[in-house]
C-alpha cells in the first residue's frame, strides 16, 4: 500500500493532538474513525474540532459549504475493532509507554497484516512500541505539532526495523496533509524536543530564580529572537504535565541536568495548572 491508496485512516486519542490530527486527516478528503474510552470524551474532541473549523472559516482558510463535509468524514467510537478497516492507523493516547504498549499489541490484532501503525509520541521510542507488534517493519513515528491543523511540521521516526516502504507511506501520507516532513533517527526526543525542553526548562528557572517576571521573559524572546511565542506561554500551548513527561524521558534517557523538569514546572502540574487545556498554567485562561 501507498500513501495513495490511503481512504480511511484511524485514530487513537480524541484528546487535543488526536482530535488535531483527525481534523487535518478529514480536511484532506479521507475517511476517518476516532476511537476513544468514552462517548463523554469522543463529544469533546469532536467539539474541538467543530471549533477549530469554525475558526478556519471565519479566518477564510476554509470554504463555509466545506465544514459540515468534513465533519461528516469523521466518525467516533469507543472500541479499538472499529479501527479493522482503517489503511494506516496513527495512535495519539496520552504519552505514557505502558498505555501505548497496550494499544499497539492490541491494534497488531486488530489491523489488517499490511497496515502501517504509526504513533504521535513525542519523546518515547518507536522501536519499544514496534516491539509490541508482529509487524516491527510497519510501525513509524509521524510526531504531528499542537494545533495540528496549523502547524506544518511532522516528524518522521524510523526505528531500525522500520521499512522504507512503511517510512515512504508515512512521508507521502503527511505530504497529502499539505505538511512538511523531517526524518529523525530514534532517539528520545527526537529533535524538535531534544532541542526544545533544554529551552523551555531554563526559562521556568529563570522565572523561577526571580531574574524575570513571565511577561518579561516571554517579550523578550518574542521580540529578541523573533519566536512567535515566548517559552511559558509555550509550554502552556503545550501543557505542563507533557513537558514535564517529555524531559523525564529525556532525563532519564540522556542524564543531561538541563533535561530535567525544573521543580516550579513539577509543582504546577501536580497541582492541576496544566496550561491552556486545564484553563490556567503560568498564565490564566
Amino acid at each position: 500500500m501507498n500513501a495513495s491508496q490511503v481512504r480511511t485512516v484511524g485514530v487513537v486519542g480524541a484528546g487535543i493532538m488526536g482530535s488535531g490530527i483527525a481534523e487535518v486527516a478529514a480536511r484532506a478528503g479521507t475517511d476517518v474513525v476516532v476511537v476513544e474510552q468514552s462517548d463523554q470524551l469522543l463529544e469533546r474532541g469532536r467539539a474541538r474540532i467543530d471549533a477549530s473549523l469554525a475558526k478556519a472559516v471565519e479566518r477564510g482558510k476554509l470554504p463555509a459549504e466545506e465544514r459540515e463535509a468534513v465533519l461528516a468524514r469523521v466518525r467516533g467510537a469507543t472500541d479499538l475493532s472499529e479501527l479493522a478497516g482503517s489503511d494506516l492507523v496513527i495512535e495519539a493516547a496520552s504519552e505514557d509507554i505502558d498505555a501505548k504498549l497496550d494499544v499497539f499489541r492490541r491494534l497488531d490484532e486488530i489491523a489488517r497484516p499490511e497496515v502501517v501503525l504509526a504513533s504521535n509520541t513525542s519523546s518515547l521510542p518507536i522501536g519499544s512500541l514496534a516491539e509490541a507488534t508482529k509487524r516491527p517493519a510497519q510501525v513509524v513515528g509521524m510526531h504531528f505539532f499542537n494545533p495540528a491543523p496549523v502547524m506544518a511540521l511532522v516528524e518522521l521516526i524510523a526505528s531500525d526495523a522500520t521499512s522504507e516502504e512503511t517510512f515512504a507511506l508515512a512521508e507521502g501520507f503527511a505530504k497529502r496533509l499539505g505538511k512538511t516532513t523531517v526524518r529523525s533517527k530514534d532517539r528520545a526526543g527526537f529533535i524538535v524536543n531534544r532541542l526544545l525542553i533544554p529551552y523551555l526548562n531554563s526559562a521556568v528557572r529563570l522565572l523561577d530564580d526571580g531574574v524575570a517576571t513571565r511577561e518579561d521573559i516571554d517579550t523578550a524572546i518574542e521580540l529578541g529572537l523573533r519566536h512567535p511565542m515566548g517559552p511559558l506561554r509555550l509550554i502552556d500551548e503545550i501543557g505542563l504535565d507533557t513537558t514535564v513527561h517529555v524531559g523525564n524521558v529525556l532525563f532519564e534517557t540522556f542524564g543531561e541536568p538541563t533535561d530535567a523538569p525544573p521543580e516550579l514546572l513539577k509543582r504546577l502540574a501536580a497541582e492541576g495548572r496544566l496550561g491552556r487545556k486545564s484553563g490556567a498554567g503560568f498564565y490564566d485562561y
